[in-house]
């Protein structure tokens, strides 16, 4: 029995291989937990065209994120809070608010989860962290905390 891997499986092949199998392994595993289909010329067919669209959604993402990194570099957003004489903030800008004032000023939407803040913002000052915008590609976002 011919059959389309759908998944890596260990010890038979990788992810869009065509293998030969025995047809009870094929029937009653590969086939019964979703791991492959056989292989007709439609399940293949469909198989070819799915992994086009996917790479041509994930190149699109890639060029999106080096295009998001570019406008990064040259845009500041202004955070402003409470602080003391010295200027020490009453509690630290969190990742909400950086998030938030990069979507009101400039309507670009960041994950939270993907902003490294290394020290902690509790100063008045100009900051550079790093954001992971996805496929490997980093951006900087400049941040200026500053006085209410």
């Amino acid at each position: 029995m011919k059959v389309l891997l759908l998944q890596d499986v260990k010890g038979t092949g990788k992810k869009g291989e065509i293998k030969e199998v025995k047809d009870g392994y094929g029937r009653n595993f590969l086939i019964k937990k979703g791991l492959a289909k056989i292989a007709t010329d439609e399940v293949i067919e469909r198989f070819r065209k799915e992994e086009e669209e996917r790479k041509r959604r994930e190149q699109e993402e890639l060029e999106e994120a080096k295009k998001l990194s570019e406008k990064l570099k040259h845009i500041r957003v202004t955070i402003r809070k409470k602080a003391g004489k010295n200027g020490a903030l009453f509690g630290a800008v969190t990742k909400d608010e950086i998030v938030e004032a990069f979507k009101k000023e400039f309507g670009i939407e960041l994950d939270k989860k993907s902003i490294e803040i290394t020290h902690g913002l509790k100063h008045v000052g100009i900051y550079s962290l790093d954001v992971k915008l996805g496929h490997g590609i980093h951006g900087i976002l400049n941040i200026e905390v500053g006085e209410l």
